[in-house]
């Protein structure tokens, strides 16, 4: 049987993580085996504490410096060994419930990756901080300008990988540039994309968002850049 790897970066969620955990745990996954494998990110509020109690259950890491989502996302792809891998967010902006929308497309091999669209869910129209809202579709408008293609959410967290295809991108990004880097990738390896449409949640920074208006600057900077160099 074929197995997913679910890798979740950690960062000051204490309130949530052990919350999605469960509801990982009890999301179908097209009938794979299934690994969790969690970086906590030198978590300040207690996160850290809470991991280290669930560490028999889980394989978890444990960077001694805060680096970024992107640094935790690449130390937790190169410990992978599932035939797909699964990008899921430690707070519950995202549901797991949406894995069976994902993973049947690389089951079938229909794409090499797909990414779950919060734009072709129109229930979500009243779920989006409206600023969030505007600067996500605003860079993916510029990721199709720059890379000629047609996706409807190039920040999406939910994005699934056949483990060969992301474990072969160099990702360099340590921070929330790492959604326009590995599309930026993506789009020059001609990787097969396919989108779904996934429910969402927004939550604000009152609420532990972490993304910021300078995070956006990186992002477009991110885009011209993979643009013209590898």
């Amino acid at each position: 049987m074929k197995k997913v790897s679910i890798i979740i970066p950690v960062y000051n969620e204490k309130d949530t993580i052990l919350e999605i955990l469960e509801k990982v745990e009890q999301a179908s996954f097209a009938s794979l085996n299934k690994e969790i494998i969690l970086v906590d990110d030198a978590s300040t509020d207690g996160t850290t504490n809470i991991l280290k109690n669930i560490s028999k259950k889980y394989k978890i890491l444990f960077h001694k410096k805060n680096q970024g989502k992107g640094a935790a996302i690449r130390t937790a792809v190169k410990e992978a060994t599932g035939d797909y891998v699964v990008i899921q967010d430690a707070d519950l902006e995202y549901l797991p419930d949406d894995y069976d929308k994902l993973l049947p497309i690389l089951l079938n091999d229909e794409a090499d990756v797909v990414y779950g669209s919060r734009f072709k869910n129109t229930d979500n129209s009243g779920n989006f901080i409206l600023k969030n809202k505007l600067a996500n579709l605003f860079l993916t408008s510029l990721t199709n300008l720059l890379y000629r293609t047609k996706i409807t959410d190039m920040e999406t967290c939910y994005k699934a990988f056949k483990r060969e295809l992301i474990q072969g991108i160099t990702i360099k990004s340590n921070r929330f540039d790492f959604e326009p880097e590995i599309t930026a990738k993506l789009m020059k390896k001609k990787a097969r994309l396919k989108e779904v449409p996934i429910s969402y949640f927004g939550r604000g920074h009152n609420e532990g968002k972490k993304i910021n208006w300078k995070d956006g600057i990186h992002a477009i900077l991110t885009l011209i850049k993979y643009r013209f160099v590898d």
